[in-house]
């Protein structure tokens, strides 16, 4: 079935309402040649809310609210020209410039932008997808609040968790967590590294590492996840294997390119990410654009952006302009990439903020972190009612 839109001169598909997504989109909306009926802007996304991944973890807190964090698509919309379409993506094909949907409807396009991120792999460790909660959405975050209450409100003396995965999102959420739970928590971080935060600045590691022990984090280094059961998680350490009993585990680890994405007729690098040019086109399909972690970015000196969200929120601006200037006949510009730094979230009221080799964490660095945040935020309307929020406390 064939999804017709009528009175267009040209139609850009965006796939994934992520940063690269929904920020491409809203930057495209304000071109003034996208405020008529010229060109349509339709942004495809399989859910209903975008979310602010960086301030996820203040849900579990209660620090945020869930509207905060993720407004719904159509909130954040209903002031752009772009169309929100609700439905999930089952392939595209370049060639013919479709893209075919779930349901089975399908959508033609004259430019087309890949934002869809990537997904959470569970089938590295047996009992992973059985026996483990990710943390990667806002239905995550809720389904892990309702278990830290049913847990809370029984009588457990101690309740156990243990969080696969040391990078930032291992690391916050311990933190989030031993806040909350205070003395009744018993929390294990666990990573086949030997460290934590492998890829960031020895500020934030530092930082990180203070207030994790500070909280009575035990932090197992050198340590692989052998398999998760319904209570308890084994691991193992220097040949050694050992049982945690646990009440909760978290997988914060182990992500993997969409099967789709790795099906496309293009040019892939071993991981499955689409090879994009400095402009963040796909070569041989120069109407198709590429953000995120889905893509091996590199700018025009070779070097290769991260898989951040940082990095997503920078390309989205450049591909907007980009895929404007394709159309106005206009000279199109490479994407740079600047570093800007590192913001973590320590627990409640506490934080890490690194930038341009300067380290500040504790309460101001929090606030700082708070403020940076809100600015980044998708509208300006979202913005002003969350930081009225946080300043006036309504």
């Amino acid at each position: 079935m064939n999804r017709n839109y009528t009175n267009y001169s040209g139609r850009i598909c965006i796939l994934g309402g992520g940063f690269g997504g929904l920020y491409t989109a809203l930057k495209l909306g304000k071109f003034a040649k996208f405020q008529d009926s010229s060109y349509e802007i339709i942004l495809i996304e399989k859910k209903e809310r975008f979310l602010f991944t960086p301030l996820l973890y203040e849900v579990v807190t209660g620090e945020l609210e869930p509207w905060e964090v993720a407004p719904s698509y159509k909130k954040l919309l209903a002031d752009s020209p772009v169309k929100f379409y609700h439905g999930e993506i089952d392939n595209v094909d370049l060639e013919e410039k479709l893209v075919y949907l779930e349901n089975g409807e399908r959508l033609s396009y004259d430019y087309l932008v890949l934002a869809v991120g990537k997904e959470t792999r569970l089938d590295i460790v047996p009992g992973a997808a059985e026996y483990s909660q990710t943390f990667r959405s806002i239905e995550d975050a809720e389904t892990l609040k309702e278990k830290l209450r049913i847990l809370e409100s029984s009588d457990l003396t101690t309740i156990k968790i243990a969080i696969a995965g040391a990078g930032p999102n291992g690391v916050e959420i311990a933190c989030k967590l031993a806040d909350r739970l205070k003395k009744r928590g018993e929390i294990h971080l666990i990573d086949r590294g030997d460290e934590i935060l492998k890829t960031l600045p020895q500020g934030c590691k530092t930082a990180s590492y203070r207030a994790l022990l500070k909280r009575g984090v035990q932090i197992h280094l050198n340590t692989s996840v052998e398999s998760i059961k319904p209570q308890e998680i084994i691991i193992k350490h220097q040949e050694k294997t050992e049982k945690i009993n646990t009440n909760l585990v978290l997988w914060t680890g182990g992500n993997q390119t969409i099967q789709w994405v790795k099906n496309l007729n293009c040019q892939h690098n071993e991981y499955g990410q689409i090879i994009a040019t400095s402009t963040l086109q796909i070569a041989a399909y120069p109407e198709v654009f590429v953000l995120g972690d889905i893509g091996e970015i590199r700018d025009k000196t070779g070097k290769i952006s991260p898989t951040t969200a940082q990095a997503a929120f920078q390309q989205a601006p450049r591909t907007a302009k980009n895929i404007y200037a394709k159309i106005t006949g206009k000279k199109i510009k490479p994407f740079t990439y600047l570093y800007l730094g590192e913001m973590l979230t320590l627990g409640i009221k506490n934080a890490v903020v690194f930038s341009f080799g300067i380290s500040l964490s504790g309460k101001l660095a929090s606030i700082i972190r708070r403020g940076v945040y809100i600015q980044r935020l998708p509208t300006l309307k979202h913005q002003i009612q969350v930081a009225k929020k946080w300043i006036f406390g309504k």
